[in-house]
């Protein structure tokens, strides 16, 4: 008897937290439907990472790495830059052929590294689609109040 109270026992509790209601305490505010982490409505936290903000990054310099082996940041705005299987806009200026006309960073020699450690003439599959690493510098606040320090040197 005994053991099949133990097997029953964190069914029940799981049922009891599914079946919570969804306006919880710990639920994050409901604005205008969906939210953010920020607990913003999605229109309101994209006016906070587009517009001004970005335009302040990008008339900033580079930030500073802040750990090692941390991919560059994009101190440009990237919502004009389509990347798709067929065509990656951030090759037209930082491809090695044009980086220096137009006065950008080519990309690493580690993007022309295959998965098996071969040397490849253009950009590795693994490494073309830039925004998995590299994403744009922004003046966000933090998400959660940490105590992160960067890395030194960095």
């Amino acid at each position: 008897m005994r053991n099949r109270l133990l097997a029953v026992l964190p069914a029940a509790l799981l049922a009891s937290l599914i079946l919570l209601p969804s306006s919880a305490s710990f639920a994050a505010p409901e604005v205008d439907g969906l939210v953010t982490l920020r607990g913003m409505s999605l229109s309101e936290e994209k006016d906070t990472v587009t517009g001004a903000t970005l335009k302040k990054a990008i008339e900033s310099a580079p930030l500073d790495r802040a750990f090692v082996d941390q991919p560059p940041l994009v101190s440009h705005g990237v919502d004009e830059y389509p990347v798709t299987k067929e065509f990656n806009k951030c090759l037209d200026c930082h491809s090695w052929e044009r980086a220096r006309a137009e006065k950008a960073t080519k990309v690493s020699q580690t993007h022309f590294t295959a998965a098996d450690g071969k040397k490849l003439s253009s950009v590795s599959s693994r490494r073309y689609f830039c925004l998995q690493c590299h994403v744009p510098q922004v003046d966000a606040k933090p998400l959660v109040n940490n105590t992160f320090k960067g890395a030194n040197g960095q």
